[in-house]
């Protein structure tokens, strides 16, 4: 008698189909599943870069991945790669996957540093399959039939088109019965005695009673800020870019397996690779740059020919101070923003769907679920802060007042107590369940050319001529295993292409006109 029985999930987006499908597989006919969408309201459809962990909500609603990624005109990713973030002409790629074997308990990482400093030692690079493989643009899943071989631990996510993803799903979850009402919202109401939020009602006077609220309404948060008054959490005087230009162009050869991002004057471009066009990005401070001159930059490094007129976002980096606040739960921008210089966005929409799911309620919303639940949202999300922070403030860049500022700036004693203990002995902990893995803050900080003064001290218990043997070992093994490997343009072709002519873009109105 005291279960939830009618779920409203207000908006539609890759955050709103994202919860109605992963619900409408692990909720069965009890459950009444609502989604309110306009198709008058857009979204904002940045989010086409991922990272593995995409993979598990994949597998959990049983897709079948050469359909998911022919239907989303996807393509493979195995990293990201930073250019002119550390020093102006640097590059380096922070792969997915690991690196070579640990010895005992002490990681590859120590051995490499150790040989590094004699001269000894390749680049970083050279010692993981995602990023040997990034650079010769070869792609191949796992194989895990292989054992102990590189091929067998290659990771992968994708690059996708954010709007065609949420049209997938949103057919998925329409086939096990959600129900989907086209609208605007118009007012929500509130229960007198205790401020949950007991109805939406619509433009054209339908009402839609719930028991829990999904606010999946974007940037304004209908429900949880305009409605609840959660407050926010303001981080930009950490991450100071507070506007993105983004637009599309033409595709160009060769289809790489990795995200980039290059750093300019005042911010970032991204770039993401898709069978039927490239999604760009300039992310940038305003403080810095004005937003005239920000889209010029843009669209002077482009690869192709745009296919669109540049679209402007403005936004704060941050979060509600409550994703779960009373009976309405927060997911996608409705529950804050990260920048995307590390692909996290979907998985964000990922984590608090599956973290609703861990702690899901009954009538009485229980105050210690809800705490709990937030308790974990603010972990998640202050660490996956703290690792973008790295990426700005890690550099040696004078060439501008905003690196000169992002260089010097205060950060945050979680992030300090990081680099702190890296600078000393090379040492990374992973606390708890934070996302990004000891790996990954190694293949960053070096990236950034924050180098310990020192390696584990264990590393000394093996002769030099058997680490040496170790590392040219681990480097030849991969060399063979990418060589052997196709391109990534090949396998897309043999696994997933798409049929083109579902993706003919119309020429941009500037083009049009001339």
């Amino acid at each position: 008698m005291n279960h939830i029985r009618n779920i409203v999930i207000a908006g539609g987006g890759t955050a709103g189909w994202m919860a109605a499908a992963a619900f409408s597989k692990v909720l069965n006919e009890r459950w009444r599943i609502t989604l309110v969408e306009s198709e008058e309201i857009g979204t904002v459809g940045v989010g086409e870069a991922t990272i593995p962990v995409i993979n598990v909500y994949n597998n959990a609603l049983e897709l079948d991945e050469n359909e998911f990624m022919r239907e989303t005109s996807a393509t493979f990713k195995l990293g990201i790669e930073f250019r002119n973030w550390g020093r102006q002409g640097d590059s380096y790629i922070h792969g997915f996957g690991p690196l070579g074997p640990d010895i005992g308990i002490t990681k590859f990482h120590h051995y490499w540093l150790k040989m590094r400093a004699a001269g000894k030692a390749s680049a970083l690079e050279d010692y993981s399959i995602n990023i040997a493989a990034s650079r010769a643009n070869k792609m191949l899943r796992a194989q895990k039939n292989l054992g102990a071989s590189p091929l067998a631990e290659i990771a992968h996510a994708y690059h996708f088109d954010a709007g065609l993803y949420a049209a997938f799903l949103r057919r998925y979850a329409e086939k096990r019965s959600v129900t989907r009402i086209e609208g605007k919202i118009r007012s929500v109401s509130t229960r007198t005695d205790n401020g949950f939020i007991d109805a939406l009602t619509l433009e054209d006077g339908q009402r839609i009673d719930g028991d829990l609220f999904i606010d999946c309404t974007g940037f304004r948060g209908l429900l949880i800020e305009q409605t609840l008054k959660t407050g926010y959490d303001d981080w930009t005087h950490w991450l100071p870019c507070d506007r993105a230009w983004a637009v599309p162009c033409e595709s160009v050869s060769p289809l790489l397996p990795y995200t980039r991002a290059t750093a300019h004057m005042a911010g970032w471009q991204w770039r993401i690779p898709l069978q039927h066009r490239i999604g760009n990005g300039h992310v940038f401070a305003s403080a810095f740059v004005k937003e005239d001159e920000a889209a010029r930059v843009l669209l002077g490094n482009l690869d192709g020919k745009a296919l669109a007129e540049p679209r402007l976002l403005k936004f704060a980096t941050g979060k509600r101070k409550k994703l779960w606040n009373k009976n309405v739960i927060a997911v996608g921008l409705a529950s804050g923003f990260m920048e995307p210089l590390e692909s996290t966005s979907i998985h964000l929409i990922q984590s608090t769907v599956s973290r609703l799911a861990s702690l899901f309620p009954d009538q009485g919303f229980n105050d210690a679920d809800t705490e709990e639940f937030n308790r974990q949202a603010d972990f998640e999300f202050e660490r996956i802060r703290d690792f973008i922070i790295l990426h700005y403030h890690a550099t040696e860049r004078r060439d501008s007042e905003f690196w000169n500022h992002c260089r010097t700036m205060p950060i945050p004693d979680t992030l300090r107590h990081k680099m702190d203990l890296w600078k000393a002995n090379g040492r990374v902990f992973r606390e708890n369940a934070e996302l990004f893995s000891e790996i990954s803050w190694v293949e960053v900080m070096l990236g950034q050319n924050l180098l310990p003064r020192s390696y584990h001290p264990l590393v000394d218990a093996l002769p030099e001529e058997k680490i040496t043997h170790f590392l040219d070992n681990v480097r030849s093994t991969i060399g063979r295993c990418v060589q052997a490997m196709p391109t990534h343009a090949e396998y897309v072709a043999q696994q997933c292409a798409i049929d083109p002519s579902r993706f003919v873009v119309p020429e941009p109105a500037a083009a049009r006109a001339a």
